[in-house]
C-alpha cells in the first residue's frame, strides 16, 4: 500500500484528533486507500516518524507515500483547496 497516515490515539488535542479525522475523510471520500500507523504504540515509531519527516518535533498527522514525506497536515489542507490531492500523494 502506497499512502502512510501517522497518527495517534492517544492525544488530549482536540485539534490533533480533528485534523486526523479530516485527512481520513477526505482520503476516503476520493477513494484512496491508506495505511493508519498510529504513533502512541511506542516512542520509537513516533521517532521513525519524525526522522522521515525530517522534523525532530513533528505531530501528527503526517502523511507519505511508502517512505516518501508528502507532507503534514497544513499542507495537506492546501492540497485540498487547489485540487491537488493526488499530486500532494505523489500519486500523479
Amino acid at each position: 500500500m502506497g499512502v502512510k497516515l501517522y497518527y495517534t490515539t492517544v492525544t488530549a488535542s482536540r485539534e490533533v484528533k480533528s485534523q486526523q479525522a479530516e485527512v481520513m475523510r477526505i482520503l476516503e471520500s476520493k477513494s484512496i486507500q491508506y495505511e493508519l500507523i498510529d504513533i502512541s504504540v511506542g516512542g520509537e515509531v513516533r521517532d521513525e516518524m519524525r526522522s522521515k519527516a525530517g522534523n525532530p518535533t513533528a505531530v501528527p498527522p503526517q502523511i507519505f507515500n511508502e517512505d516518501q514525506y508528502c507532507g503534514n497536515y497544513e499542507m495537506f489542507s492546501d492540497a485540498v483547496e487547489e485540487d491537488k490531492v493526488e499530486q500532494f500523494l505523489k500519486m500523479a
